[in-house]
């Protein structure tokens, strides 16, 4: 437990900093959450008995990723083959951990890696880009190895629509690891999938897109599902 108060208290600390102080109920929250991750980290057991349970699929798709991924609902390409394993709250090194059995164990033809959001939030701890980067190619390296094609997704725009968000997620930074992330994709021959670019005006998140100045709404769904559909066909292709 004293791991789970250091971890609260981090969080406590930088929510404070950039003008976020904490509720009750959130620090409920926050403590509840933590101490899932003290008990498993990279949060396998959230899938592992849905994942043991699948049989093989032509045409199968992973998208990989955090809260952006994980609150993709009903939206969610009805009738298709793909998965979602989405893990509110996740960050890249979490992912890692978890790729073998969410992704690789599932043999899909393409994996959608959506991170990054929560990496430049400090919700683990600080977060550079160099580590940032090479948790990225560290699970592109992994898939391409097995022999599934990826598409690396920007990081979403944020807004303070609703509440403060870009002290935590700061629009520079998000626009600077979208840079890096486009380069690494063409470089590797991994797919690039903009999601930021039909979310934002300026350098913020739309309102009309998002529940929260975070995640995306039902509209904000609708906009990225064609560009990802364009991008798993061009994945396909390669």
């Amino acid at each position: 437990m004293k791991l789970v108060a250091t971890l609260l208290l981090l969080g406590l600390v930088s929510g404070a900093a950039h003008g976020q102080p904490l509720t009750p109920e959130q620090i409920d929250r926050a403590l509840e959450a933590y101490r899932r991750i003290l008990m498993d980290w990279g949060s396998l057991t959230r899938y592992g008995s849905e994942n043991s349970e699948l049989r093989p699929q032509a045409g199968r798709v992973v998208f990989l990723g955090d809260e952006i991924t994980e609150n993709w609902g009903s939206e969610f390409f009805p009738g298709k083959p793909y998965l979602n394993r989405g893990i509110i709250r996740q960050t890249t090194p979490q992912m890692l951990v978890r790729f073998r059995q969410d992704v690789i164990a599932l043999k899909p033809a393409v994996v959608v890696i959506q991170a990054g959001t929560n990496d430049l939030a400090s919700v683990m701890g600080p977060a550079t880009e160099g580590t940032m980067a090479e948790h990225f190619m560290s699970m592109v390296e992994l898939a391409q190895h097995n022999g599934i094609g990826v598409v690396l997704a920007s990081v979403t725009p944020v807004c303070d629509c609703f509440t403060k968000m870009t002290g935590r997620r700061p629009p520079g930074k998000i626009i600077g690891l979208n840079g890096w992330i486009k380069d690494y994709a063409k470089r590797v021959g991994a797919i690039y999938l903009d999601y930021y670019s039909a979310l934002v005006e300026g350098r913020s998140m739309k309102k009309e897109y998002t529940i929260d100045g975070l995640i995306p709404n039902a509209a904000g769904y609708a906009r990225m599902a064609p560009l990802a559909e364009k991008a798993i066909a061009e994945a396909l292709a390669r």
